[in-house]
């Protein structure tokens, strides 16, 4: 069977009985979760495996639900659907609002997507490009990253709520748009070696104003998701340096480091995008999740306040807007920490890793904007070598699992995360924890006594996410380790966190 026929068919199949199921099982979970907290959704990032290892995906993703994986977020690549990729003129004849044009090629997405909701998971979808050649507003440069047509991806966004909104509830609004690697050019430099002014935030702004109200027609009650920043950029003093995120949105919304709105050149005759949401991805690379960035306009995830802070600011200024006037939630789409071994140049020790992960899931969960974090990814790519150095460990190596599926120990702690802070509330402990997959659970908080038994200090029951936390006093100055078990009834699995030492601080 053809490709395209396939991908027909295979969505024909979903139709009737188990997305309909799927459906039915997704607004149970909604509905079960509303009375709870509404952060944070535990979410796992890995296209490698999701789409590009179709017969690996079906294992995985039902390793994904196991794991207590609630959402997957999916890149919807334009080039990679929309026909003649290459080509500088869009098809005679093709309609691109029409998801069953039969010049798409959803195959492959329609597999993910199947697998996805069959087991339970919600689809976050990145529709993002690099577009096809005729996706270029200059399509003569012979570069697809180039200045995308704000229209056309439109129409873009349109055909991909079209085909998902019966499954799909939020959309992110292209990749890292402050990275050449997903959006050109950065920034224009009139004079070598001068100051440039940027120009991605500018055309971003205009592709989430298309975008927004496209996906909203055409999937009314869809979520759209604008930001997806990378967290770093670099002195803006190239055409196609990465923009440093701060300064990204402020360019985004028209207004000077402060605040105040713009008015000239690429802000002359400025209108606001709308947006739902914010992403960010706040990879730390080798930095503790509570180490802020050096510089004042990147961000990682010990600068989520400072991200906030000029979220708000911009907004205030109408440099974008949301449907109710509320503060933007923030969606971190993309975190993770590699490993060394394999990449001695940003990697870290596994069992760092898994410690500073388990920390992340707290900071995420005790900031209150914060809705959805993001694993990224679940299994290490294979290193490529594309020269010496750092290029030698070229690719991503943030996975649970190493490149030939073997568990590190971060796997363990993502699974049953758990931490104790002993300085937010000081001289008391919070400790806090989540057992997954979530659901209401009987946990004992246990300390380790000096004979090296373990003796329970607290027993406790989980919310219906399966989140504990316990603030007690213990004595200051003196370390303890401490840790948490399931005490289920006939539990068919014990579930053990790893041990934390903790030195209660005044």
């Amino acid at each position: 069977m053809p490709l395209r026929s396939a991908s027909r068919a295979l969505w024909a199949r979903l139709r009737p009985l188990p997305l309909a199921a799927a459906l039915l099982a997704l607004s149970l979970i909604a509905a079960a979760s509303a009375v709870a907290s509404p952060q944070v959704r535990v979410g796992i990032a890995d296209d490698g495996v999701l789409l590009h290892s179709p017969e690996r995906a079906p294992e995985v993703v039902a390793r994904w639900k196991a794991a207590g994986i609630e959402t997957v977020r999916v890149q919807v690549r334009w080039a990679g659907i929309a026909p003649d990729e290459l080509s500088p003129t869009m098809p005679i004849g093709f309609h691109p609002t029409d998801p069953y044009d039969p010049r798409y090629d959803w195959a492959y997405l329609d597999q993910a997507m199947g697998l996805l909701v069959a087991n339970g998971l919600t689809p976050i979808l990145s529709v993002t490009g690099s577009g096809p050649l005729w996706s270029s507003r200059v399509p003569s440069l012979g570069n697809p990253r180039y200045q995308p047509d704000p229209a056309k991806f439109g129409d873009f966004a349109t055909a991909v709520a079209r085909r998902y909104g019966r499954v799909v509830t939020q959309y992110l609004i292209w990749n890292e748009p402050n990275q050449p690697l997903w959006l050109q050019p950065q920034q224009e430099c009139p004079v070598a070696g001068r100051k440039c002014t940027p120009v991605a935030p500018h055309t971003y702004r205009a592709l989430v104003r298309a975008a927004y109200p496209a996906i909203h027609r055409a999937d009314p009650g869809a979520q759209v998701i604008a930001g997806t920043l990378a967290p770093r950029g670099a002195d803006p003093l190239q055409r196609n340096r990465p923009l440093r995120p701060l300064a990204f949105i402020r360019a985004f919304g028209c207004v000077d480091e402060r605040f105040k709105p713009v008015r000239t050149g690429r802000c002359r005759g400025f209108q606001p995008a709308r947006i739902d949401g914010f992403a960010y991805h706040p990879h730390s690379i080798k930095a503790s999740p509570t180490t802020p960035s050096p510089h004042t306009d990147d961000a990682d995830l010990a600068d989520l306040g400072k991200l906030e802070k000029t979220l708000d600011a911009v907004q205030r200024a109408r440099g974008f807007t949301t449907p109710t006037g509320a503060h933007a939630p923030l969606h971190l789409t993309e975190f993770g920490y590699q490993t060394n071994p394999p990449d001695p140049y940003d990697g870290i020790p596994p069992a760092r890793q898994s410690r500073w992960l388990q920390e992340a899931a707290y900071i995420a969960w005790r900031d209150p904007r914060v809705r959805t974090l993001v694993q990224y990814e679940w299994q290490d790519e294979p290193t490529k070598s594309v020269g010496s150095g750092r290029k030698k460990y070229a690719g991503w190596q943030s996975g649970l699992l190493d490149k030939n599926g073997r568990p590190k120990p971060a796997l363990a702690g993502f699974e049953h995360p758990f931490f104790a802070d002993a300085t937010t509330l000081a001289p008391r402990v919070r400790f806090w924890g989540q057992v997954r997959p979530g659901t209401t659970h009987r946990v004992a908080l246990q300390r380790r006594s000096p004979s090296g038994t373990w003796v329970t200090i607290a027993r406790l029951t989980t919310d219906s996410r399966g989140l504990l936390v316990k603030t007690l006093a213990p004595p200051i100055g003196k370390a303890a380790t401490y840790r948490y078990r399931t005490t289920d009834p006939a539990p068919a699995v014990t579930m053990t966190s790893d041990a934390l030492q903790v030195t209660p601080r005044r």
